[in-house]
């Protein structure tokens, strides 16, 4: 075989971006899922055929895949294009082609990775380092300046490239490259080597996974030798203004009660934490990170699953700093978000892990593309005060991360190629198989063919318009023989649910729905999970929200945009009557309150007052709300997904029309 020839992964189960050794549950291999049409699967599709292309269009036109050429060229120098990290998009979007080949099969897909692959091979030195920033003439040396010089998390995102290449087709030129550049490390960084880390974690959790995919156990030894270096000032603090704790190196992993610091950064460090866990079986390791867990989304997580309360670092704040406007909940820390709580689950089968990746995913992966997958949100705020002054120039690189629109691409544009690598993957965190059975996660239409050991298969499709309709549908296609298990996450919020099989209905409480017996072909089971809009309210200890509520519709979080408010009234202006539950009205949610309240008072000083009906001849309104994964879809607008609640309720006769029964 030569290094461009790769053959078709014999297993089924193979083309998972994790594959813990030991763990409740296995996650599902690409052959036996398949996306249908519907939320998820359109969105796989538009990242196919859009996105991917976008990436590596920016890529080539910025210099950043021109930057491996000028080091095979030996033209390097001080003019290199880029941020110091550029290297790791085109290592997450070859990951990110590598998994859509294995999922499509596209020979286009293919031609991109080859075609990327040698472009990047050509600029490894001969003892396997590759980074285009350092180490080459006219750039600074290698390894000079661990605390931000990304040269680990540059090479991670290359072994995990080489890790989707290896699951989904088999060994080719990618894999090696990343063998050496993996070996290197080791040499390198190993116990009796240079005794420093990364300050981005990645390398980590990289380094594991490229172990498990080569049983190469010396590569997840390093990942432990690195986690457990982190955490003893091993970093020059000073390197940064907001010292140690911004790089996760003030306070071991073992001893951390909550996550701090930069926001990425702390969630792929916990990633590979629970990665080294399951291979060395640490169960203190393990507990440390769901303790994490636990105190991080009980204090200092925002309610669309969103994580980082502070623009100056990335980061989080204190347990309860979680201001809507300031929010930062950057994209990539969403997907971070979902990697961590995506292993913890494998670990533990906790379906409360799923219940976050639900939410994040809804509520933050999915807000961050555009419709067309072609403009991207860095930060999603759940509060912006002014519209944008206008739609983004198509063909500019956005200066600033946060923005009241998606822009096509960034001066730090890490979230592009880590949305395209996550939704090339979507499918891999739907279900799980073990214990006797298959898990249903994640809710989309799909076809299903689970592999439960001892030659023993279970066929089942999915059918179903959730988010939006509550009904899922399962018709076994190929039952297994003897007694099977299928089992049904029902979400936190779903407290109504229902199951119907054999005949019989029965409510399910939040948690797993369970069937357990024999199966027949062509039978069906749904569960009807309550779709009835809801009010939610924020802990009275997060003084930002004190006195709001927001509005969720089953998984989704809605938000309110001006361009959906009577005319002459801002956002500023409106205050929610929550005498009387919201409403479902052809797709949108609607709320009843006031408009205009508390504008036009007068005067030179803002405190004092109180809103009234009446005060600036505010009148009673009807509020449409909308998803908040679309807004700023309709063109810029200002939003805000908390809103304050009225003090008083509206009399009856004021009622819009549209809640009348």
């Amino acid at each position: 075989m030569t290094d461009h020839e790769a053959a078709a992964p014999s297993d089924p189960t193979g083309g998972r971006p994790v594959v813990p050794s030991r763990g409740r549950l296995r996650p599902l291999g690409l052959g036996e899922i398949t996306l249908g049409p519907g939320f998820w699967g359109r969105r796989q599709e538009t990242n196919a055929s859009a996105t991917l292309r976008h990436c590596e269009e920016w890529m080539e036109r910025l210099g950043w895949l021109a930057n491996f050429d000028r080091v095979a060229e030996g033209t390097t120098g001080p003019d290199r294009p880029g941020w110091c990290f550029s290297d790791s998009e085109v290592y997450k979007l070859l990951e990110a082609l590598c998994w859509e080949y294995g999922r499509t099969g596209r020979p286009e897909v293919d031609e991109a990775v080859r075609r990327l692959t040698d472009r990047v091979g050509r600029a490894q030195d001969d003892d396997g380092y590759l980074n285009t920033c350092y180490g080459h003439a006219g750039r600074p040396p290698r390894y000079g300046d661990l605390e931000t010089g990304h040269e680990l998390y540059c090479t991670g995102h290359l072994l995990q490239a080489a890790v989707a290449r290896l699951r989904t087709t088999g060994p080719d030129a990618l894999v090696e490259i990343a063998r050496r550049a993996a070996d290197h490390v080791c040499d390198t960084f190993g116990a009796d080597g240079v005794q420093g880390l990364c300050g981005h974690p990645e390398i980590e959790a990289a380094l594991v996974e490229l172990g498990r995919a080569l049983g190469e156990e010396r590569y997840v030894e390093q990942a432990r030798i690195f986690l457990e270096r982190r955490g003893h000032g091993t970093l020059r603090g000073d390197r940064v203004p907001l010292g140690s704790p911004y790089f996760q190196d003030d306070v071991p992993v073992r001893s951390a009660h909550a996550w701090r610091g930069h926001a990425v950064r702390a969630l792929y460090l916990s990633a590979a934490a629970v990665d080294v866990a399951a291979e060395y079986d640490d169960r203190e390791l393990l507990a440390a990170v769901e303790g994490q867990w636990e105190h991080t989304v009980a204090r200092r997580t925002h309610v669309t699953g969103g994580m980082g309360s502070r623009h100056q670092d990335e980061g989080f704040g204190e347990d309860w700093e979680l201001p809507p406007d300031r929010a930062y909940c950057e994209s990539c820390a969403g997907i971070a978000s979902v990697m961590v709580s995506w292993r913890l689950y494998l670990a533990t089968g906790d379906v409360r892990y799923a219940d976050l990746i639900e939410r994040t995913f809804f509520n933050v992966v999915a807000a961050a593309p555009s419709a067309d997958g072609r403009a991207f949100f860095y930060a999603n705020p759940l509060h912006q005060r002014v519209a944008a002054a206008g739609a983004p120039d198509p063909g500019a690189v956005s200066p600033r991360a946060e923005s009241g629109v998606r822009a096509p691409w960034f001066d730090v544009s890490c979230c592009p190629t880590n949305i395209a690598r996550t939704l090339a993957t979507w499918h891999a965190y739907a279900a799980g198989v073990g214990e006797g059975g298959l898990t249903l996660l994640q809710y989309a239409t799909a076809r299903i063919t689970a592999d439960l050991g001892g030659g023993r298969v279970l066929g089942v499709e999915v059918e179903t318009g959730y988010p939006y309709d509550g009904l899922v549908t399962v018709r076994v296609t190929d039952p297994p023989p003897g007694v099977a298990v299928l089992r049904m996450r029902v979400p936190s919020w779903a407290g109504d649910a229902v199951l119907e099989e054999g005949g019989r209905h029965r409510r399910v409480e939040p948690g797993l729905a369970v069937v357990d017996r024999e199966f027949a072909a062509g039978e069906e089971i749904r569960l009807r999970l309550p779709m009835e809009p809801r009010f939610t309210w924020p802990d009275p200890r997060i003084d930002a929200v004190r006195g709001c509520v927001a509005v969720e519709r089953g998984p989704l979080v809605y938000c309110a945009e001006s361009v959906d408010l009577p005319t002459g009234v801002d956002l500023d202006g409106v205050l929610v009557d929550t005498s009387v539950p919201p409403v479902e009205r052809d797709g949108r949610v609607l709320v009843r309150g006031l408009a205009g309240a508390g504008t036009d008072r007068g005067g030179t000083w803002p405190y004092g007052g109180r809103a009234e009906a009446g005060d600036g001849g505010a009148i009673a309104a009807g509020f449409t709300l909308s998803p908040y994964h679309q807004w700023a879809e309709r063109g810029p607008t200002a939003m805000r997904v908390w809103l304050p609640v009225a003090s008083y309720h509206l009399p009856d006769s004021s009622c819009p029309t549209a809640f009348t029964t």
